[in-house]
Formats: structure tokens, sequence, C-alpha cells
């Protein structure tokens, strides 16, 4: 099945790519998915990432579903109290 990966940020940097059709087999998880793209991209294993998977923040066991689309973000900080 294939699942579109887009990159944001440093990691579209790192990548130099802003999204990628990946294929992976049936029941993947979002943290098989990472390992996979690491093969790839080995600037990001062991990252620190927030996920989501169709525009909603996912966990790393999340399974994925033929035409998910999952986004690799860097983790928000900063900003001043109110």
């Amino acid at each position: 099945m294939q699942v579109k990966v887009r990159f944001f940020a440093r990691y579209r940097e790192m990548t130099g790519q802003g999204e990628s059709a990946v294929e992976v087999e049936e029941g993947t998880t979002v943290a098989q998915l990472l390992k996979k793209l690491s093969l790839g991209f080995p600037e990001l294993d062991n990252r620190h990432f927030l996920i989501a998977v169709n525009a909603e923040y996912a966990t790393l066991e999340q399974p994925l579903r033929h035409g998910d689309e999952v986004a690799i973000i860097p983790p928000v900080s900063g900003g001043e109290g109110v």
C-alpha cells in the first residue's frame, strides 16, 4: 500500500523534499514507517518528531492505511507567556 509522507521545516531541509510517496506493507505502524524512512534518510534516525496522520496527532503504534498522509513535524517550543 502507499502512504504520503510530508516533511516540515528542518526535516524538509534534511531530506531535500517536501513530500514523498512511500510503499509499505498493510498494517505498518508509524514507528515502522519512521524506521523505513531512516534507512533512506539516516539524518532522521533518533530524532524527536511530532507525527500527524491525516491531520491528527498520532502515536508510534498507530497502524497506517492506504492513502494516509503522514506529517513529520519538528517539536514546537518557545513563545512568551501571557
